[in-house]
């Protein structure tokens, strides 16, 4: 009987360990199954440019793992049974059940609303494509107005700023104003913050600092200090968290709802289980836990296909690298800011700004979506077999 595989999840990690997986295990021994809930792959760095009004691509599934023996199942994960080893689903027959014996976990994240009262019913958010979708929706029809309209972007992060700075860029017509909690762009070194506001007046967004907000309203934010802020679109980036379908479901999870794993990416609490990307609460080599980003996807990613591989066919376990290197932030199309870090995750003095930066964000990208376009990297001929037994295989690592 063939071991199964199942990976949830078609995002940056789970398309790249089904792939990897793909390309180094026998198909003579293994069964890959991946489940998604959309029919295509959403490049998700890329979403705050789709709702701005940009044509992003979005390989449909089903093509990118044409010939590669990965079976696509579309459907929407209800719950793990970990004492059975199987996940219920949800698809367009109504549902069912699919059995593993390795499962890889890698469901990703989505807004976070902190129980601010309003967020779920009236605000927008850029973390799924249909969500960027009804925000660009939003933005079309105020376009389209006699009178300007105003678009308020509640959290100053990586996806606040590259969401406010891609609106006010590609549609000038808007008056666009982002809320800051802190200081604007707070971890950023002295001179990636002064270009963040240069950019800022350039492009004509007001900058809100300091703000609390309480609640959202239908065409207007309340912050804590009494204050209303009129807003057409008010857009919601003040963080992100994790489906509760980990935690429901038994694994050993943070306090929100991030599968705990060891060095290898696997479930402290159930060992047949993995996991990769924002889903996985892991310790990066600097001590510190992995940040939610598509780095960290791609990192855990390699260590979970490693772990995998290596444990099902006897071989060793090799540690890759949990890097936190640092951040690439769009400033519209034309303007970026490069920031590394140290290994105490805190910004370096020097930064790359300007249309550097964003060629350099923009060959990130681009190399993101060849290779999740080509997860087997056209499958070389040498597979490995697994072992005979392969819960027995030595838990060996390299250090």
């Amino acid at each position: 009987m063939k071991h199964r595989i199942v990976v949830l999840g078609a995002g940056y990690a789970g398309a790249y360990v089904a792939g990897t997986l793909a390309r180094r295990l026998s198909p003579a021994d293994t069964e890959i199954t991946v489940v998604n809930a959309e029919p295509d792959f959403v490049q998700r760095l890329r979403l705050h440019q789709l709702a701005a009004g940009q044509e992003i691509k979005a390989p449909q599934l089903a093509d990118v793992f044409v010939g590669t023996g990965i079976r696509l199942h579309l459907a929407r994960v209800t719950t793990v049974d970990l004492e059975r080893q199987v996940v219920a689903v949800a698809d367009a027959e109504g549902g069912g059940e699919l059995g593993y014996d390795t499962l890889l976990y890698a469901l990703g994240s989505h807004a976070a609303d902190r129980g601010v009262p309003g967020v779920a019913e009236h605000a927008f958010d850029v973390s799924s494509r249909p969500a960027a979708l009804r925000l660009r929706e939003r933005l079309d029809s105020l376009s389209r107005r006699d009178e300007d309209g105003s678009v308020l972007v509640v959290g100053d992060g990586l996806t606040g700023i590259e969401t406010a700075t891609e609106i006010a860029e590609s549609r000038p017509g808007l008056s666009v104003a982002l809320v800051a909690r802190g200081e604007l762009g707070a971890p950023l070194s002295a001179g990636a913050r002064s270009h963040l506001r240069r950019a800022c007046d350039r492009l004509g967004i007001t900058v809100l600092e300091h703000t609390n907000v309480e609640a959202v309203e239908a065409t207007r934010v309340l912050c804590a200090d009494g204050t209303a802020l009129a807003s057409d679109a008010t857009v919601w980036t003040a963080g992100f968290t994790v489906s509760p379908i980990a935690a429901t479901s038994g694994l050993e999870v943070t306090e929100n709802g991030r599968i705990v794993v060891d060095r290898t990416m696997r479930s402290v609490s159930h060992p047949h289980v993995y996991a990769a990307g924002d889903s996985a609460y892991a310790i990066g080599d600097n001590g510190r836990p992995l940040p939610m980003s598509c780095a960290s996807a791609g990192y855990t990613g390699m260590q979970a296909t490693s772990a995998i591989v290596g444990r099902l066919t006897g071989r060793k376990i090799p540690n890759t690298k949990l890097e936190y290197l640092g951040n690439h932030i769009s400033l519209g199309r034309r303007d970026g800011i490069l920031q590394m870090v140290d290994g105490e995750a805190q910004a370096k003095p020097k930064y790359v700004g300007g249309r550097k930066a964003a060629r350099i964000k923009a060959g990130i990208l681009k190399m993101s979506l060849w290779t999740t376009s080509h997860p087997t990297f056209g499958l070389p001929k040498l597979k490995r077999r697994l072992a005979a037994v392969p819960d027995a295989a030595a838990e060996r690592t390299v250090a």
